[in-house]
């Protein structure tokens, strides 16, 4: 009987999977339904139709732009969805819709596809649209439109106002006339969208921990250095709990900064890279200019992973180090 001894040699990974892009895309977008229905519940209608423009525009984006690059189409794998629906959500209700279809082009196009498309990009393109969109429209982007609650409960009549962030500082603490950390948990206050209710942020990265999405490391630590920070600089529980439900935080710490193209891959890494983005947060908020400093936060650090992974790479196995031949040196 002849053996057939062949040694097959192909390219890593040789582990398989039955995990896809299209399967962790709609995963994701799955977790980010909760948030969705808070946004139109609060904000109305019109959180609904800036959703459905920054989809449709971004996947349209890609459509087109794979096209004119000739190259092969990739909107099956509904990452562009999941950039559109990130971007709607880091954005007010109140922002015309052609801004909104400005902010896709740029995440899908400039961000992404001129990289070479998923997996190149080396920053979070919802993220960086976001601010190029709050560099070029502050006064929008710095103010929420909703449907709040007053004193005698529900006001329907669309309010613009501070967004929460605005309203607490280092020197004062929490300002009057801010919403208190029911209406934060739940979502009933100014902001963009998908940030504010936080409880439906924690069910999408529930649902994503379940699956195996998302790795908790990135959002525990990012969060937890924000939490102990705060609570060292303001002294108060309450200034520490309004730093973590208000602004972008749950949502870029479970949803953009776990992004898989732009966050390290080693556990080591991840806290690495989760700790710094929770330092930069706190800078910034704490004593910078600006009341949110997530979004740059993440950018920052999404520049840095290179370096992070590189510092933090495992030792190949069997590999030994060379040592220094003294005689040599002398």
């Amino acid at each position: 009987m002849e053996l057939n001894n062949k040694l097959t040699v192909s390219a890593s990974p040789h582990v398989k999977s039955a995990e896809t892009t299209t399967g962790i895309m709609l995963d994701v977008i799955i977790a980010l339904i909760p948030a969705g229905i808070a946004s139109i519940f609060v904000f109305g209608a019109r959180a609904l139709a800036v959703i459905a423009v920054a989809v449709i525009c971004c996947v349209l984006a890609e459509f087109l732009s794979r096209k004119a690059m000739k190259r092969e189409q990739t909107i099956g794998d509904l990452s562009a969805v999941v950039t559109g629906l990130l971007l709607a959500y880091n954005l007010p209700s109140n922002m015309p819709l052609w801004e909104v279809a400005l902010g896709s082009v740029i995440a899908i196009v400039v961000v992404k596809q001129m990289f070479g498309g998923i997996g190149q990009n080396f920053v979070n393109p919802a993220l960086l649209a976001r601010i190029v969109l709050m560099s070029a429209f502050p006064a929008r982007m710095s103010a929420g439109a909703f449907v709040g609650l007053n004193n005698t409960g529900w006001d329907v009549d669309g309010v613009t106002g501070a967004t929460p962030m605005g309203l607490i500082t280092l020197a004062d603490g929490i300002k009057d006339g801010a919403p208190n950390l029911m209406q934060m948990f739940i979502g009933t206050t100014s902001g963009c969208l998908g940030e504010v209710s936080a409880l439906a942020l924690i069910l999408g990265g529930i649902y994503l921990i379940i699956r195996k999405v998302i790795n908790p490391i990135i959002p525990c630590a990012y969060i937890g250095t924000v939490a102990i920070i705060t609570l060292i600089a303001f002294g108060d529980v309450n200034a520490m709990l309004y730093e973590i439900l208000g602004g972008g935080l749950m949502i870029g710490a479970i949803f953009m900064a776990t992004d898989y193209t732009t966050s390290p891959i080693t556990n080591k890494g991840k806290f690495i890279y989760a700790i710094c983005a929770g330092l930069l947060t706190c800078l910034i908020r704490l004593f910078g200019s600006l009341p949110e400093g997530v979004s740059f936060s993440i950018i920052i650090m999404n520049i840095l992973t290179p370096l992070i992974e590189n510092a933090t790479k495992p030792t190949i196995f069997g590999t030994v180090k060379e040592k220094k031949n003294k005689e040599a040196d002398a």
